[in-house]
């Protein structure tokens, strides 16, 4: 009975931050602040459902991976391999049928990177990490590449909002202005994001430890509250010492920060449905939880397919004439996409039907 709680507690924070995920995907025209991105340094509510899901993937991947006792067997291997394709696939199929749309068929133009691509490729990393090196150089590990991530962003001028930051040139050199994100100087998804990233999914991992590993509820929900509170006051405090909270370069602060907000999140789930055992109301956010791969795809090609046709313009002209307030119709415009996805995740709730790579 115990598992199974802890385990809805963790679909429900999954679900919360693909519900999220979409809602902040998809406003329509002018947007209330704190659902859009920083355009640099600072953070927005916005900007943290992303990093959440890479929390979350963390605590997952140690959950998944214990059942193979953290040996490199064939099946383990096969599956992360499986697993890293695919995501990687399925992110360039979603950039390409953006691309579409614009009459290029081919691949000269197309995206590398973006969100499913850096999900694959830190899934793959932790993964292997997990299976091959002892888990007492886990914490030694996180430090050593937040550490050498500082020393690189010192280096390389990677706080410049601009073609000179180190993260542009690498991305610039190796894949190609055709293959990068074209919103800003920095691609937020690009390759050196990939090392933050990565011992970002490591403290979930490390997470997901305290939480397999330990027996007591209380204990369990305890574990969660001191390490976030623990990791939201150490980033803070590097925020104010030189290195800003950034999610575009996923600034070490940035990765310290949203690791500690979701480990007091899930915290407070967990007492909230485990201990308290309020649940009645998780059910929206548990239709997400427990196929958030499916509904996420499913909204960005939604997204796609609705703006390139007009649908997206056409509804929020409608939202508009009844809502005067730009800010707030587009709210509205994003709640009702995201009631939509619900709408196509429900019926793969109520049949207990689990879309999983």
């Amino acid at each position: 009975m115990e598992k199974s709680r802890r385990l809805l507690s963790l679909d429900i924070l999954r679900g919360i931050t693909v519900a999220g995920m979409i809602l902040v995907n998809n406003g329509w025209g002018e947007s209330f602040h704190a659902l859009t991105h920083s355009e640099w340094n600072g953070m927005t509510p916005c900007d943290m459902v992303f990093p959440f899901f890479m929390f979350i993937m963390g605590i997952s991947t140690y959950l998944s991976l214990s059942k193979y006792q953290f040996h490199p067997t064939v099946p383990a291997l096969r599956k992360i391999i499986k697993r890293t394709v695919l995501l990687f696939l399925i992110g360039l199929f979603i950039n390409w049928f953006d691309l579409i749309w614009t009459g290029d068929l081919g691949f000269q133009h197309l995206r590398i990177w973006a969100v499913l691509q850096r999900i694959a490729v830190c899934y793959c990393l932790v993964s292997l990490y997990a299976l091959c090196v002892n888990h007492r150089y886990l914490l030694p590990t996180i430090i050593g590449i937040l550490v050498g991530y500082t020393l690189i962003l010192a280096c390389g001028n990677g706080y410049a909002a601009d073609s000179s930051n180190i993260a542009a040139k690498i991305d610039l050199s190796l894949f190609g202005y055709d293959h990068l994100y074209h919103k800003s100087p920095i691609d937020p998804e690009g390759l050196l994001g990939i090392l933050p990233s990565t011992a970002h999914v490591m403290i979930g991992f490390y997470c997901g430890k305290l939480l397999k590993q330990t027996n007591d509820i209380d204990r369990k929900v305890m574990n969660f509250f001191i390490v976030g509170t623990i990791l939201l006051t150490m980033g803070f405090l590097l925020s104010q010492f030189g290195l800003p909270l950034n999610k575009r370069i996923w600034s070490p602060s940035f990765v310290l920060v949203t690791c500690g907000a979701g480990s007091l999140l899930q915290g407070l789930l967990m007492y909230l449905i485990d201990i308290k055992g309020k649940q009645k109301w998780c059910k929206f956010f548990h239709v997400f939880g427990i196929n958030p791969l499916f509904l996420y795809v499913a909204s960005e090609l939604l997204a796609i397919l609705f703006g390139h046709t007009g649908i997206s313009k056409s509804v929020y002209t409608a939202i508009h004439a009844l809502i005067p307030s730009l800010p707030w119709a587009s709210l509205a415009y994003a709640l009702c996409f995201v009631l939509l996805n619900f709408l196509l995740g429900y019926p793969l709730f109520k049949k207990k039907i689990y879309i999983k790579l």
